[in-house]
């Protein structure tokens, strides 16, 4: 299968490389430029891009617009043990955005990167019959 990639952009790249590598298991493919880097965890390829003029994903675009980090947009990793997880990355300096969601597929948590760039971590519910399957 081939990997995903996602996009993220942001600030500090030393912090961002350090965030998802030392808390959420990626590791580095490749960092060829202070400005870029590309990190692997399993068939997700992310993406990092400090704003710059180098050109690429950090670059200016032509109407004058400037890419920056943050918002609600996510990618999500699917977790077993959130409550540990958790509390794990809270004991490490990690910033969520709130508690433990409860949801009727699973239960959430987003986590803050250095930039502000949203991560949710996912552990979903044993699966349970639909109600077009219930009898």
């Amino acid at each position: 299968m081939a990997k995903v990639s996602v996009r993220y952009i942001v600030n500090d790249m030393d912090a961002a490389v350090s965030f998802y590598t030392t808390l959420l298991g990626f590791t580095v493919f490749m960092r060829p430029d202070p400005a870029f880097a590309m990190l692997d965890r399993g068939d997700l390829r992310l993406l990092l891009s400090v704003p710059n003029e180098k050109g690429g994903g950090g670059r200016t675009l032509d109407d004058g617009r400037r890419p920056e980090p943050g918002g609600w947009n996510r990618m999500s990793l699917e977790v077993s043990g959130l409550v540990g997880i958790a509390a794990d990355l809270h004991a490490r300096g990690a910033r969520s955005r709130g508690g433990i969601i409860h949801g009727v597929g699973g239960d959430q948590i987003l986590i803050d990167d250095p930039s502000g760039n949203c991560v949710e971590l996912f552990e979903p519910h044993e699966k349970v019959p639909s109600e077009s399957t219930m009898v």
